[in-house]
C-alpha cells in the first residue's frame, strides 16, 4: 500500500539523499535494531525459551526446507549448550 503523494515522496527521497552516506548507513542500521527488537519482542514468551529458534524461523524459515530448518536449528541449539 502507497497512500503517499508523489510530490511528498520525492521530497522526502530529497531530504534523505541530501544526508551523507555515513548518516544514511546509521539510519539503516537504527531502522533494522528497532525492527529486529519488535519482532524478539513479539517472539518473547513468559520463560523466554526458544526465541532463538522463532526468530530463526520468521526471518528465513522460507529459504530453508522443514529437513534444513530442523538442522540448522538443531546446531543453533547445541551452540548454545
Amino acid at each position: 500500500m502507497n497512500d503517499t503523494l508523489p510530490e511528498i515522496e520525492k521530497v522526502y527521497r530529497d531530504l534523505l539523499m541530501a544526508r551523507s552516506g555515513e548518516e544514511r548507513f546509521r539510519i539503516g542500521l537504527e531502522m533494522f535494531e528497532v525492527a529486529r527488537a519488535m519482532m524478539l519482542a513479539g517472539l518473547k514468551d513468559d520463560s523466554g525459551d526458544g526465541c532463538r529458534d522463532r526468530a530463526f524461523v520468521r526471518l528465513y524459515g522460507a529459504d530453508f526446507s522443514k529437513e534444513e530448518q530442523q538442522r540448522i536449528l538443531s546446531r543453533i541449539n547445541a551452540a548454545k549448550a
